[in-house]
């Protein structure tokens, strides 16, 4: 693995990793939006924001290259008035070439054919409702290893020197089949697995015990049922790869959503 730098600088940019659950928490005041909103209170704010979200995940390395990147309503069977929202914050040109240094251009190929997914603008639309901080956004290759993932988190590490926010969203325990089914009997139970799993990985993460949280998943009965698929759980990876063993960690919004969506938000830095 590639050996962290540490600019001890009180001007480095946190890395935050969010848990943003369903689509509605973009056009819902409640519990999990009113935590995207103190976000900001623990980031400076950035020139631009590097973001990566569980939604991307492809076969390839990408980044998006639109000057204005186009509001993704990447979900179905949601009320209409949330495919009406639109976050029209700008791309960013510099640092889509200054991702493209760090990572090496010919790993990284630009793409058109994205925009911003929902789990980046329905957190951002709380946490910059005005728009006005530039976001590019980077895919999670499916292809790449876990180590592969945690290492380009350690590459994109410099850009927090450089006032740029590495943004990460998914879910620590994301399993959508059970959360659906108590959304349907309207019930909130959060299981056991789900507990013990968000647990192990808060401990992991205040100790910096990078072994443990690159080897617990998929390699415990916990961590199979918290995520049946990788997509939620790597965006994880990649913040824990930029942050640093002297990173403060903080926990602004912990809990369950539908019993089995962890929304615990983390803040290193």
């Amino acid at each position: 693995m590639i050996e962290k730098e540490y600019n001890s600088s009180a001007d480095r940019m946190p890395v935050v990793f969010v848990g943003h659950g369903t689509p509605m928490n973009a056009a819902q005041d409640n519990q999990w939006s009113r935590g995207f909103v103190t976000l900001r209170d623990y980031v400076p704010k950035p020139a631009a924001i590097l973001a990566i979200s569980a939604h991307w995940y492809v076969s390839g390395t990408y980044l998006t290259s639109h000057l204005q990147p186009p509001t993704l309503h990447d979900f179905g069977g949601f009320p209409q008035p949330l495919y009406e929202l639109e976050y029209p914050a700008p791309g960013h040109a510099g640092l889509t070439e200054s991702v493209r240094e760090l990572l090496g251009k010919e790993h990284v190929q630009l793409s058109e054919d994205w925009g911003l997914d929902h789990g980046i603008w329905s957190v951002l639309r709380w946490m910059y409702p005005e728009a006005d901080v530039p976001v590019v956004q980077l895919s999670i290759n499916r292809n790449l290893n876990i180590v592969q993932h945690y290492e380009i988190g350690q590459s994109l590490a410099k850009l927090r020197d450089q006032n740029v926010l590495i943004f990460a969203s998914g879910n620590i325990v994301h399993n959508l089949r059970d959360a659906i089914t108590q959304m349907r009997f309207d019930t909130a139970v959060t299981p056991d697995w789900a507990s013990r799993f968000d647990e192990a990985v808060k401990q992991a993460i205040l100790a910096h015990d990078i072994e443990a949280l690159l080897s617990i998943y998929p390699h415990t009965a916990d961590a199979q049922r918290a995520h049946p698929t990788p997509e939620h759980w790597l965006p994880l990876i990649y913040a824990a790869g930029a942050a640093h063993e002297k990173d403060h960690i903080r926990f602004p919004t912990e809990g369950f959503d539908s019993g089995s969506l962890s929304m615990r938000n983390i803040i290193f830095g």
